[in-house]
């Protein structure tokens, strides 16, 4: 009920508001879900103008370096979910409004201290970092993206400011702003590339303009973080907790609470982050391979984003409602379901994206400065992505699982394992590079080496969390669950097949209508063979799945 227990002994207008404003579980998914997707629509939308605009050129290369300490913060302080979020959320949830508005100032003001100087160190310290982030980095793109790096670095404290705040206010019930807020940070980066386009023309992409290119990439970024801190202010007024004002009162038993949740979240949440760190890391050695990852897991992101929350959001609370030793069998259910629909889910989106990466690629990102030569580089990492895509989610729901269980010791243990095993199959896939030369230059992958290397990692991680899960309810039916599993990998396997062959055997028109013929018959077909073969498997999961999708069609028809 959110901060119902204190409204309570306040009758306000405030308090009969709440009520009235209080909103279903499946109301509130829907919210989400439809302003994620116009933030991931948005998204896409911008990737394609930054590879209209730089295609793999030094600009864009030198962005993603650039982009990863400043992006990272972002995503892990300013997320929704993340650790700053979860933490107001789960601790201003029960207090009176005017407590949570301290609670609000005081965090604000410790947070913005402690980000300041984090700036400061980024600001200063952009060429060492850059180094350690990129050493094989050619020089012109080093440059470049140091000078990205002091652009961006303030978002390192509105990174902060972003996640408390929206944390606040998904505590008053208040969703859909927090989940569409990062769709202004695509329209600022549009705007900032458009006005670049208006100024240089066709030119924007040429070498000589990488710099004042990756200045207004950079600029434009920090713009759209800035203005996500903007827009939370009035709604933040308007919820009674709009206190732009110092509060040092951090000895409250309310920041106190947030510090003591904040803190190891914000550890675990960081572990994930690290293998990004390596992935750039050995890929600095690879011309225009950051570039190509980031135009990839985009394309990925997308699709992930959007069923992830249609899943979870709901799957959440019940966990949380079902760790009573006598609530085990629901529990086991649940989590069955989570698991399964994931995996019936994840399957044939992985399909697709082996079968028909090519057109993909060339769909949505071939054209400007984004040539043939790039749109080769990034389906091949789109096709080792594909390969992974069930252990994405699936490991998302057991890691819940877990910290409904009040265990968050052992996601994190198994966070710090895939570090380790990320730096090794890094290391394999792209041929063990060395000062002295390749050590491994038969498993020389090149950039998808990197991805297949992520793709070992979730699903060893996923494994282990599922058999560490098995240790501790005790009474999982692994076996029935694996063969349904592979079920539904045959379904996938068989609709991948057939959108191959219709994507090459039939001669599509040229340009993008033809391109969008190509894939979207292709991956209804798949899709459409995929739900059948499902169905008739007898997995329970990929029946209800395809009921849902049959009943929305029909209604839509």
């Amino acid at each position: 009920m959110g901060w119902g227990d204190a409204v309570e002994n306040q009758p306000n207008e405030w308090a009969c508001g709440r009520y009235r404003m209080v909103k279903s579980l499946r109301r509130i998914a829907l919210v989400v879900a439809v302003a994620t997707a116009l933030s991931k629509v948005a998204g896409l939308v911008r990737q394609q103008v930054i590879a209209a605009a730089f295609g793999v050129g030094a600009a864009y290369d030198a962005y993603n370096y650039a982009y990863v300490l400043p992006g990272f913060m972002l995503i892990l302080l300013g997320g929704i979910n993340g650790p700053f979020h979860s933490a107001m959320v789960s601790v201003l949830a029960r207090r009176p409004r005017d407590q949570g508005a301290h609670v609000l100032a005081a965090i604000n003001t410790l947070v913005a201290l402690a980000l300041i100087v984090v700036t400061l160190i980024l600001l200063v310290a952009a060429n060492p970092l850059i180094t350690l982030l990129g050493p094989a980095l050619p020089p012109d793109i080093h440059a470049n993206a140091v000078q990205q790096l002091r652009w961006m670095a303030p978002m390192a404290l509105f990174a902060g400011l972003i996640g408390l705040g929206f944390g606040a206010l998904n505590a008053a019930d208040e969703f859909w702003l927090p989940s569409v807020s990062p769709l202004l940070s695509s329209v600022a980066v549009i705007g900032g590339l458009g006005l670049l386009w208006w100024h240089l023309g066709p030119a924007i992409g040429m070498p000589q303009h990488a710099l004042i290119g990756g200045a207004v990439l950079a600029g434009s970024t920090l713009l759209g973080a800035v203005l996500q801190w903007l827009i939370q202010l009035p709604a933040l007024a308007r919820q009674g907790l709009g206190q732009l004002r110092l509060v040092w009162d951090w000895r409250d038993s309310g920041v106190q609470e947030v510090l003591k949740v904040m803190a190891p979240a914000t550890l675990s949440s960081g572990m994930l982050q690290i293998n990004v760190f390596t992935d750039l890391f050995f890929a600095s050695g690879i011309l225009g391979a950051a570039a190509g990852l980031g135009y990839a897991n985009l394309l990925v992101q997308t699709p992930l984003g959007l069923l992830s929350n249609a899943l979870l959001v709901p799957l959440l609370p019940v966990f949380a409602r079902l760790t009573a030793p006598e609530d085990r069998p629901a529990l086991t259910a649940r989590i069955r379901q989570g698991l399964m629909l994931s995996t019936a889910s994840m399957l044939p989106l992985g399909a697709l994206f082996v079968a028909l990466a090519g057109p993909i690629v060339v769909l949505v990102y071939q054209r400007g400065a984004f040539d043939a030569g790039a749109a080769a580089m990034v389906t091949g990492l789109l096709m080792a992505y594909g390969l992974g895509m069930p252990a994405y989610l699936g490991r998302d729901v057991l890691v819940r699982v877990f910290y409904a269980l009040g265990d968050g010791n052992t996601p994190f243990r198994f966070s710090v394992l895939g570090i380790g095993l990320n730096v090794v199959f890094d290391w394999t896939l792209v041929g063990g590079p060395t000062p002295w030369g390749l050590q491994l230059p038969a498993l020389n992958f090149g950039a998808p080496g990197l991805v297949l290397a992520t793709v070992a990692v979730n699903l060893i991680t996923c494994l282990a969390l599922l058999l560490a899960l098995q240790r501790t309810l005790g009474s999982l039916p692994l076996r029935r669950w694996g063969l349904d599993s592979l079920l539904l990998v045959a379904a996938a396997a068989v609709a991948g097949l057939a959108a191959w062959w219709l994507s090459w055997a039939v001669n599509w028109p040229a340009g993008l209508l033809g391109g969008l013929l190509q894939c979207g018959f292709s991956t209804a077909v798949a899709l459409a063979l995929y739900g059948a073969l499902a169905t008739s498997a007898g997995v329970p999961e990929a029946r209800q799945l395809s009921q849902q999708v049959l009943q929305r069609l029909r209604r839509r028809s």
